[in-house]
């Protein structure tokens, strides 16, 4: 197993009301993958010292909704590293979440969070631009 491999990167953000895009507040998916992509360059950086670029996802799996005040944990883990190709696993877990039925700044701590989404997903690095070992 190459050295970078099993490394993981975790962000928590709450969703703001400009990130509900739907009616009552629902959040678009591509909020979900914005978050992917913010811990894909951050473990990028980590392996490589460099960004890199997100070359395709194999795999996204929307579970659960999210909505506006909820806040979300992005969770990303390496699984495979290539010459210039990272594996990474995706998931993003609702750990609070709004309650506005109840009132406009109500809220509920979610033990166990709910799993919101699922991704695998490639990202590249080109050799010239790897400043780190990988591997």
């Amino acid at each position: 197993m190459a050295a970078s491999e099993g490394l993981t990167a975790l962000l928590r953000v709450r969703m703001s009301a400009q990130d509900g895009h739907y009616g009552g507040g629902l959040v678009d998916g591509a909020r979900i993958l914005a978050l992917f992509g913010d811990v894909a360059t951050e473990l990028l950086v980590r392996i490589d010292g460099d960004e890199g670029l997100f070359a395709a996802y194999e795999e996204i799996r929307f579970l659960a909704p999210t909505y506006a005040g909820d806040y979300i944990e992005a969770q990303g883990r390496v699984v495979r590293v290539g010459r210039t190709s990272r594996r990474i696993e995706f998931e993003a877990r609702k750990v609070i979440a709004a309650r506005p039925e109840i009132g406009e700044s109500a809220a509920d701590a979610l033990d166990p969070p709910v799993i919101v989404c699922r991704a695998v997903g490639t990202c590249v690095t080109s050799k010239e631009k790897q400043r780190k070992a990988s591997g």
